[in-house]
C-alpha cells in the first residue's frame, strides 16, 4: 500500500488567529495561557482536518509562535547572553530573540533573520560559539505528538535536522575567528538522541528529519558529518525520514543514499528530473522512497495525471510498500484553504488548491497508486482531469500586443543614457541634498484609522472621493513630520498601499486576488501573495498621482515608490506554463512605463524595491548566470528609461547578498539601500571585498524591532561605515519601510536618525 505524507501545514489559523493572540500577547491583552489556548486550537484543527482528508502520515511538532528554527534554539538553549538576566520569561525571551525588546528596563535587539532558502519566509538564526551550552530545555516534539495522541490522532513528529540547523546558524559575537558552527555536532548529537529518544519512548514510530541543505552545493564537503551524525542517531530515533526540499540532491545523492535511515524525501515539483538517478541509488537499498509531488510553493491543482505517473515509475522500480505519496514541502507556504475564498470566479477557483486541498490531492493519489476502486476516487480523478484540461485551454489564451513588446526588448532599452559619473554631478546639482543625505525606504506607519478607512471604502460604506481626501491628508501629515524632523529626501508614506506587492498587482492585467489567501512571512508578518494568472500589462498609470501630491505640498524632493519587476514576480504565486523571465520581463515593461510617467510628472528620484531579487537565485551556483541575467536585466529595463536628472534607487534586505554583488552592482542604480544593522554590520565587508561605485545606504537600524535605537548607537554605526565607505557616496537610512512600525517609536527613531546624521557632517566634513 501507497501512503500518503504532509510534510508541515500552516501555523497561522484560517482566520489568523494566531498572528491576533501573539501581538495580543505582546500588546499586554492576554496572557501566557490565554496564548497556549489559541495554539492549542488552531494546531487541532490543522491535525483533525488533515487527517479527515485521507492523509496517512499527519505532521505535528512543526507548529510555531514565531519561527521553527527559533523553536530550535530555545528548545537546545541556543540563547544569546544579552537575553538572559533580565528576568524575562522563556516565552519572552523567545520573543526578544525574535523581534527585540524595549520595555521594562530591558533594551535587546532582535537576532539577525534570513530567507529561508529561496522563499519569501524569515527564519532567526542560530548564533553559536565555542561555548554554546546545548541542552534540551523542552521537547517541543513530543509534546505536540501528545498533543495529537490525546484528541485520538497519530502523528509523524517533524525536526530539524543537527546538520542543517547548524550549518544555518553563524558565529555568535563571542567566536573565535575562523570559528564554523559546523564545528559543534559533537557537542549538539546527545541533545538530539534525548529528543529523539524520547519521542520514541512516547510511542512514535517514523520521525520526519529535515536536512534542505542537502539541495545546496555545500553540503558535498558534509559527507563526513552527516554520517556521524545519523549513525549515532538511529539507533535510538524512531524510524527516520530524512527530508529534503526546494531542489535537487545532485552528487549529494551518492552518500545520502548510504545513510542509515528507513526513508529519504524529494521534491520532484521543484527537481523532477532527480527521480531516475533516486530511484537508482536507493533500488538496492531498504530506503522508503517519499516523492514530492504536489507542491508545498504554489497554489495550482495538482495534475493527477503526470503525479501519477512518477508514482508509478517509482512503484514499478521499488515496489508499493517502499513508495510515499507527500508534498514536495511543508505546506507553510501555502494559504490555509480554498473554502474561504468567495469571490473568485469558479473558473478561477478550479485552478487552485490550498493547503488543505493539498492534503486531499496526497490522499487521493496514493490511493489511486494503491489500486483503490472507490467511486469517490475515481470521481475525482476525471475532475481532476476536466480541471487541468481547462486549465491549459485557458493558456492559450494571450496579449499579443504584451507578447510582441517583450519580444521587441534591445539591449540598447537596458541602458541609461550616461555612465553614473556624469550622473552624479547631474544629480547633486538638480537635488541639492546635503552630505549624508537622509531618508527612508518608503512605508510610514500603517495605523489602524488607515486600515479602517481602507476597509469602509472597500465595503462601500464611504465612496471614493472620501477616501481620496482622507489619503491625501494622511500623506500630508507625513510631509509635515519629515519636515519638522528634518530629512532630506522625503517619502510620501504609501498610505493608500495594502501592501507592496499586492497594491501594484491589483493595479495591473494578468493578476488575481484572494480574500484570506495569507501566508507567513515572518513571526506575526503575514503577506497575501497575488496570483499572476495571464499576460502582464498595466493599463493606466499607478502611483502617479499620490506622488504627485505629495511633491506638491513640500519644496523638498520626494521619491516615488515601486516596487521591482522580480519581487513582484517572486511575492505572487506565478504562472507554471510560462518561464519566470517571460513573466519578469512582461512587469518590468509594465514598471518602465510607470517610471518614465512619474519623470514627466516631475518627481526627481524613484525608488524600484527589489527585495526578493537575492531569494530567487537557484539554490546551485550552476544555474545562478541564467537567472541573474534575466533579473538584473529586468530591474535595467524598468528603470533606464529615464533621463541622466532622476535619481534611481533600489532597495534590498535580510539575505545575503555578498556572493552575489557583482549582479548588485550591475543593476546600475544611482543609490541603493540595504540591510545591514540586524546583520551586525556584516555587509559593510562586502563592500571592502567588491568596492561600490555608486550612492549607497547600508540601514542605521532594525525596523522590524520596535525597540529604539539611541543616537549614539547609530553615529557608531555610521563611523563604522566611513571606515570602508567613500563619504560621499553614503546615504544614512533605516534598514526598511516602517508600515508594522507605531508612530510613538518611528518619530523617535528617525528623531535619532537625523541627529545622527548632522553629526556626521560636523565630524566628517
Amino acid at each position: 500500500m501507497v501512503l500518503s505524507s504532509v510534510l508541515g501545514f500552516p501555523r497561522i489559523g484560517v482566520n489568523r488567529e494566531v498572528k491576533k493572540a501573539v501581538e495580543a500577547y505582546w500588546g499586554g491583552k492576554i496572557s501566557a495561557d490565554e496564548l497556549t489556548k489559541v495554539s492549542a486550537e488552531v494546531k487541532k484543527y490543522n491535525w483533525t482536518n488533515v487527517k479527515a482528508k485521507g492523509v496517512d502520515l499527519v505532521p505535528s511538532g512543526e507548529f510555531s509562535l514565531y519561527d521553527h528554527v527559533l523553536d530550535h534554539s530555545a528548545s537546545f538553549n541556543v540563547i544569546p547572553k544579552r537575553y538572559l538576566g533580565h528576568g524575562l520569561s522563556a516565552l519572552d525571551i523567545y520573543f526578544a530573540m525574535g523581534r527585540g525588546r524595549q520595555a521594562d528596563g530591558v533594551d535587546v535587539p532582535a537576532c539577525e533573520m534570513k530567507k529561508w532558502f529561496d522563499s519569501n519566509y524569515h527564519f532567526v538564526v542560530p548564533e553559536l560559539s565555542d561555548e554554546t551550552d546545548f541542552k534540551l530545555n523542552f521537547n517541543k516534539a513530543v509534546e505536540e505528538y501528545n498533543e495529537a495522541k490525546a484528541l485520538g490522532i497519530e502523528t509523524r513528529p517533524v525536526v530539524l535536522g543537527p546538520v542543517s540547523y547548524l550549518v544555518l546558524g553563524k558565529p555568535a559575537r563571542e567566536a573565535k575567528p575562523g570559528f564554523q558552527p559546523i564545528s559543534l555536532l559533537p557537542k549538539l548529537l546527545p541533545v538530539y538522541k534525548q529528543l529523539l529518544a524520547e519521542l520514541k519512548a512516547a510511542g512514535a514510530t517514523s520521525v520526519q528529519i529535515d536536512e534542505p541543505i542537502l539541495v545546496l552545493d555545500t553540503a558535498a564537503y558534509l559527507e563526513k558529518q552527516y554520517a556521524t551524525a545519523y549513525s549515532e542517531l538511529v539507533p535510538v530515533a524512531p524510524k527516520i525520514v530524512l527530508t529534503t526540499y526546494f531542489g535537487r540532491l545532485d552528487s549529494n545523492l551518492t552518500f545520502v543514499a548510504k545513510l542509515p535511515v528507513a526513508g529519504l524525501h524529494i521534491d520532484l515539483d521543484r527537481a523532477p528530473a532527480q527521480l531516475n538517478a533516486t530511484l537508482a541509488a536507493v533500488k538496492p537499498t531498504s530506503l522508503v522512497l517519499s516523492l514530492g509531488v504536489v507542491s508545498g510553493r504554489n497554489i495550482w491543482k495538482t495534475d493527477f495525471q503526470a503525479a501519477i505517473k512518477l508514482g508509478q515509475k517509482a512503484i514499478d522500480t521499488l515496489g508499493s510498500d517502499r513508495v510515499i505519496i507527500a508534498t514536495s514541502s511543508s505546506l507553510l507556504h501555502t494559504p490555509v484553504t480554498l473554502s474561504s475564498e468567495n469571490k473568485l470566479t469558479a473558473e478561477q477557483k478550479d485552478w487552485f488548491s490550498f493547503a488543505l486541498e493539498k492534503a486531499s490531492e496526497v490522499a487521493v493519489i496514493a490511493s489511486v497508486l494503491s489500486g483503490s476502486q472507490d467511486a469517490q476516487v475515481t470521481a475525482l480523478l476525471e475532475q481532476n482531469k476536466k480541471s487541468i484540461a481547462a486549465r491549459r485551454a485557458f493558456e492559450t489564451n494571450s496579449n499579443d500586443a504584451v507578447r510582441k513588446r517583450v519580444a521587441a526588448i534591445t539591449p540598447e532599452m537596458l541602458n541609461r543614457k550616461s555612465p553614473f559619473a556624469v550622473r552624479l554631478e547631474v544629480q547633486k546639482k538638480h537635488l541639492d541634498l546635503p552630505k549624508f543625505p537622509t531618508t527612508t525606504i518608503g512605508s510610514f506607519p500603517q495605523t489602524k484609522e488607515i486600515r479602517t478607512t481602507r476597509a469602509k471604502l472597500g465595503k462601500g460604506e464611504i465612496s471614493q472621493a472620501e477616501y481620496d481626501k482622507f489619503i491625501e491628508k494622511e500623506i500630508e501629515t507625513v510631509v509635515r513630520f519629515q519636515e519638522k524632523v528634518g530629512l532630506d529626501l522625503l517619502v510620501h508614506g504609501e498610505p493608500e498601499r495594502n501592501d507592496m506587492v499586492q497594491y501594484f498587482g491589483e493595479q495591473l492585467d494578468g493578476f488575481v486576488f484572494t480574500q484570506n489567501g495569507w501566508v507567513q512571512s515572518y513571526g506575526s508578518r503575514y503577506v497575501r501573495p497575488p496570483i499572476i494568472v495571464s499576460d502582464v500589462s498595466r493599463p493606466f498609470p499607478m502611483t502617479v498621482r499620490w506622488s504627485s501630491y505629495a511633491q506638491s505640498v513640500t519644496k523638498k524632493p520626494m521619491k516615488g515608490m515601486l516596487t521591482g519587476p522580480v519581487t513582484i514576480l517572486n511575492w505572487s504565486f506565478p504562472r507554471a506554463d510560462v518561464s519566470r523571465e517571460i513573466q519578469a520581463k512582461q512587469l518590468a515593461l509594465a514598471l518602465r512605463d510607470e517610471v518614465n510617467d512619474l519623470e514627466k510628472a516631475g518627481i526627481s528620484a524613484i525608488q524600484v524595491d527589489e527585495p526578493a531579487i537575492r531569494e530567487g537565485l537557484p539554490l546551485r551556483r550552476s544555474d545562478w548566470d541564467t537567472y541573474l541575467t534575466w533579473a538584473v536585466d529586468s530591474f535595467r529595463l524598468a528603470t533606464a528609461g529615464v533621463t541622466d536628472t532622476l535619481q534611481t534607487h533600489s532597495h534590498f534586505c535580510y539575505s545575503d547578498f555578498g556572493d552575489i554583488f557583482p549582479s548588485i552592482q550591475r543593476l546600475d542604480a544611482d543609490v541603493i539601500s540595504i540591510e545591514a544593522s540586524k546583520s551586525d554590520m556584516k555587509l559593510l565587508q562586502t563592500f571592502k571585498e567588491y568596492g561600490y561605485s555608486n550612492e549607497i545606504g547600508p540601514g542605521v537600524y532594525d525596523i522590524h524591532s520596535p525597540r529604539v535605537p539611541g543616537e549614539q548607537e547609530i553615529k557608531d554605526r555610521i563611523a563604522a561605515m566611513l571606515e570602508i565607505l567613500p563619504d560621499h557616496l553614503l546615504f544614512i537610512n533605516p534598514d526598511c519601510g516602517l508600515k508594522t512600525r507605531g508612530w510613538k517609536e518611528t518619530e523617535a527613531s528617525l528623531a535619532n536618525l537625523v541627529a545622527a546624521a548632522r553629526w556626521a557632517r560636523q565630524q566628517f566634513a
